[in-house]
């Protein structure tokens, strides 16, 4: 069997458990059509801690915790760990930021918007367009030269552990201690056992780091470089809930009427653009980053932090969206974040020898 086929296998393999995992999940309780939004989840973990007050939308997401942890072990199985960091880490914080605004404009993040349409969300299949779009101009400016530098070997291996090491903390600290503030009602409120999330997020982070998996990667590469195997396993991610959604009768085919989502068509289509755009920039989707910071990068584990501050920023200060639609802080967000992009794709254009 030749390296190509074995690695196809791999990918077909993680593609199964991925759908799994996100099956299992929205099964034992967690929200419709958000069995494991990474963007929706660091919202919720950032309300946990305080950061953002919303009540409905608080809870230290074990999945995230999980994602971190299993892309690490994963990576020191392979050998792949390795302490970096040094990559314009504040323009990655930035990057961060902005790609959760968009996020939370559109009402979740690329893994949300497959599993949105696996459950027959048209909202997300009009936001797909936004989100290639975004790519698209993300790969223009690559090839044109974008840059934000090569990340350096740390000094210490201390600087690739360390989010991990505050991510198991938090764990811990959520099982002995009621420090954490916890939706009584909401999206917040609901959630799969504790074990099972725990679990779930193991798993997706360990296949998640060993099959490269990566929403803005999969179509960047697409573009890029006419390699689709990227693709694999999300294809059968949404394969898989797909299946799931119209055995159990969740598949809804419409609009209106769907959990946790707007209908707002041109502000679903700018939010994802911002999120394609963003994560093409900084090298890889919200997921990508809790992997990469996972493997060892410092410069991810700060987008993290651009993340999560995101997250409290939108929802203290009014540009999350709600069911109801985007809010005019969203709309004038969204229009800055774009900016914001162009902006940094610019003055980091690096010229071709």
């Amino acid at each position: 069997m030749d390296s190509i086929m074995k690695d196809r296998i791999v990918l077909i393999a993680c593609g199964v458990i991925a759908a799994a995992v996100a099956i299992c999940l929205a099964a034992f309780g967690n929200p419709g059509n958000m069995a494991i939004c990474i963007a929706c989840f660091i919202r919720d973990s950032a309300g946990a801690m305080k950061l953002q007050t919303t009540e409905t939308v608080q809870y230290l997401r074990p999945e995230i915790i999980g994602i971190v942890l299993g892309a690490m072990a994963m990576s020191l199985i392979g050998k792949e760990f390795k302490a970096s960091s040094g990559s314009s880490p504040f323009t990655r914080f930035v990057l961060g930021f902005v790609v959760m605004i968009g996020c939370l404009v559109f009402l979740g993040c690329p893994l949300r918007m497959v599993l949105r349409m696996a459950g027959g969300d048209l909202n997300a299949w009009v936001a797909l367009i936004g989100f290639a779009a975004g790519i698209a101009v993300g790969v223009a400016f690559l090839k044109k030269g974008f840059s934000l530098g090569r990340a350096e070997k740390s000094h210490t291996p201390v600087e690739g552990f360390a989010l991990p090491v505050i991510m198991l903390v938090l764990f811990i600290l959520s099982l002995t201690t009621s420090i954490f503030a916890a939706s009584q009602k909401g999206p917040g409120s609901l959630h799969a056992p504790v074990v099972l999330s725990i679990v779930g997020g193991l798993a997706f982070g360990a296949i998640a780091q060993k099959s490269r998996m990566c929403f803005a990667g999969g179509l960047r590469d697409t573009f890029m470089i006419r390699d689709a195997s990227g693709l694999i396993v999300i294809g059968l991610l949404f394969a898989g809930v797909l299946a799931y959604n119209l055995v159990t009768g969740n598949f809804n085919l419409s609009f209106a009427d769907q959990p946790i989502a707007h209908t707002d068509a041109l502000w679903n289509i700018l939010g994802m653009f911002v999120v394609g755009f963003g994560a093409t920039l900084m090298g890889g989707c919200p997921l990508r980053q809790l992997v990469l910071a996972g493997s060892g990068s410092g410069d991810s584990a700060v987008g993290f932090v651009g993340l999560l501050v995101g997250a409290a920023f939108a929802h203290n200060f009014g540009i999350a969206s709600s069911p109801s639609g985007v809010t005019e802080a969203g709309q004038i967000a969204t229009v800055a974040c774009i900016v914001v992009l162009f902006v940094i794709a610019a003055i980091n254009l690096k010229k071709n020898a």
